[in-house]
């Protein structure tokens, strides 16, 4: 404690106040205010401010997601809106041309029911045309005069040929107005071939991703894989221009991405490439609407923080010239106490060293008690053994002497030692047998008497052995010691539960009184004012704990006291 006091008053700059000059005492202290509201302000400000960092990058983290799963799912919504339109046409297509023969399609009615069919049905589709294998238009059905023309020239008629189908980019050809094409080619056994090729208005397609609910901020359009616009943009270009953003990587799924454009502002990038055809959905979002909010959030954060400042910053202040002033009444009366700590020191190592003597001393005295014994045995049973009197008077001043030595050490023996546990196979019965032998002459001496009732077919526990001797000789000789001579004590052991084992240990003695009860296990702590140290209830308690076991009292002054010990039958090696 002294320790403890020195270090403090040599780092807050405080000394012996009553030994101090005037300014600088004063100096001092108003070092100490200093110190304490820095350490104080930075100690409550810190987690404050950072908490404050935290709960910004966590919205701006929830608003970007906010802002980024909506796109994700309206481009995902869109991508699969625009692949069941083209696989629908496709599918329209694959069915005509595989139920109806070339002469079918060749006759210029039914051609015409086909399309028109294929309107009300499917809607988009412009005009349809038969091409044969040498790639001229047999026959047409359309607003345009393109019966007879020649495809052979054209990329997508060798294309068709090796995929069997084929779906265009945009683009305006010989009918002068932005329009897709798809066209599925038919095989015969005898290699020979037809295409049946239809034109689709690409403003079904700009009308498609229309109908999708756009906010203000949004644009929707579609690209091919050389970024022309296939449909028109509401920022980025009129259909077929070069859109100014950059081609996202393929994926297969719908992604999302954050990207800053040529000018620098940051933009909400989703796109998906569309399955079985030249077209990239892209729908962009300007974050400046999302921003708004962000910025409203972050100033009100900014607005509690400094709030909190301030009012954190009066309390500290108020708090260090308060805490000081109560310090420097505290050092008035400092100096007393540190020779009452001083002195309290000293008889704590007293106490210690004490401990550690009666230990040392207790081994030899039980060799000597044990050899004094011997020779009384050699000298009772011995034939001839001259003064033989005299050499057992000597003998029993021996043991007397002894018995004085360890009723004044017994007590403190064991208590101050620490051992490394011994984890070992104990008769519950015989232990505490064992342990009464070393009490038999005083039961004796003393009338008192001790029954021990263990119940049938009780188990063996593992635990320590050396350390349970200590526990219930603590508690054993606690009992001698309240109960007058003549008295009793009643040991009962019994298993409680399935997996532990309780040791009841009740006297007759005077008991304990309710104020005290509460407080025997407490260090130091003890009843017997003349010679009692206070640390045996308080060690037994501590190695029942690390046994695994619990202890229980209860006491009525006048009637005695019941100890109860539980055990468990198992204890690990550590002692635990």
């Amino acid at each position: 404690m002294k320790h403890f006091i020195d270090f403090f008053h040599k780092h807050s700059g405080v000394r012996d106040a009553p030994g101090d000059h005037p300014e600088e005492s004063k100096f001092r202290y108003r070092r100490l205010r200093k110190y304490s509201i820095l350490l104080t302000v930075l100690v409550s400000l810190t987690p404050l401010i950072i908490m404050t960092f935290i709960n910004s990058h966590q919205y701006q983290k929830a608003l970007r997601a906010e802002m980024t799963y909506p796109i994700s799912r309206q481009t995902s919504n869109t991508r699969r809106s625009l692949e069941a339109f083209t696989a629908e046409r496709r599918s329209a297509l694959n069915l005509i041309i595989k139920e109806k023969s070339f002469e079918d399609l060749l006759d210029h009615e039914n051609l015409t029911f086909t399309l028109r069919h294929l309107k009300e049905s499917f809607g988009g589709f412009v005009d349809l045309g038969l091409i044969d294998a040498q790639g001229q238009q047999r026959s047409y059905v359309g607003p345009y005069d393109l019966e007879g023309k020649i495809y052979t020239d054209q990329d997508w008629f060798h294309e068709v040929q090796l995929k069997g189908v084929y779906v265009s980019d945009v683009f305006k050809g010989y009918r002068g107005f932005p329009h897709f094409v798809i066209a599925v080619m038919h095989e015969g056994s005898d290699r020979s071939f037809y295409i049946l090729r239809a034109t689709i208005d690409s403003d079904v397609l700009y009308h498609k991703i229309l109908s999708q609910s756009m906010s203000p901020s949004t644009d929707a359009f579609l690209v091919n894989r050389s970024g022309i616009l296939q449909t028109p943009s509401r920022f980025h270009g009129d259909i077929l221009k070069k859109c100014a953003l950059p081609i996202p990587p393929y994926s297969a799924k719908s992604e999302v991405l954050e990207e800053v454009d040529l000018d620098g502002k940051p933009y909400v990038l989703g796109y998906a490439y569309i399955e079985n055809s030249p077209f990239i959905l892209m729908e962009v979002i300007q974050p400046q609407f999302f921003m708004r909010s962000w910025l409203s959030v972050r100033n009100n954060l900014l607005f509690f923080l400094g709030i909190s400042i301030v009012l954190i910053l009066i309390v500290i202040i108020w708090g260090s010239y308060y805490m000081v002033g109560r310090i420097r009444e505290a050092d008035l009366k400092r100096v007393k106490a540190l020779h009452q700590i001083e002195y309290t020191n000293k008889m704590a190592s007293i106490g210690r060293l004490a401990a550690g003597v009666a230990h040392e001393i207790n081994n030899p005295l039980a060799i000597i008690y044990e050899n004094a014994g011997m020779l009384t045995d050699m000298i009772t049973y011995g034939d001839n053994i001259p003064k033989q009197d005299k050499f057992l008077k000597h003998i029993k001043s021996i043991i007397s002497s002894v018995d004085r030595c360890s009723a004044v050490t017994h007590r403190l023996l064991g208590f101050a030692k620490r051992m490394d546990p011994h984890i070992e196979q104990i008769e519950p019965e015989g232990l505490i047998k064992e342990v009464l032998g070393f009490l038999g002459k005083e039961a004796l001496h003393r009338n008192i008497v001790v029954n021990v009732h263990a119940a049938e077919d009780l188990p063996a526990i593992q635990s320590d052995r050396g350390q349970l001797q200590q526990v219930f000789l603590n508690i054993i000789n606690n009992a001698f010691a309240a109960i007058e001579n003549s008295g009793q004590i009643d040991i009962a052991i019994e298993e409680r539960g399935h997996d532990r084992l309780a040791v009841m240990i009740t006297d007759n003695g005077k008991g304990i009184p309710k104020e005290e009860l509460e407080r025997i296990f407490e260090p130091f702590f003890t009843t017997k004012k003349e010679y009692g140290t206070g640390l045996g209830l308080s060690i037994t308690y501590g190695i029942i704990k690390k046994l695994g076991g619990d202890i229980f009292v209860k006491s009525k002054v006048g009637v005695g006291t019941t100890f109860t010990v539980i055990l468990p039958f198992q204890v690990s090696e550590s002692g635990e």
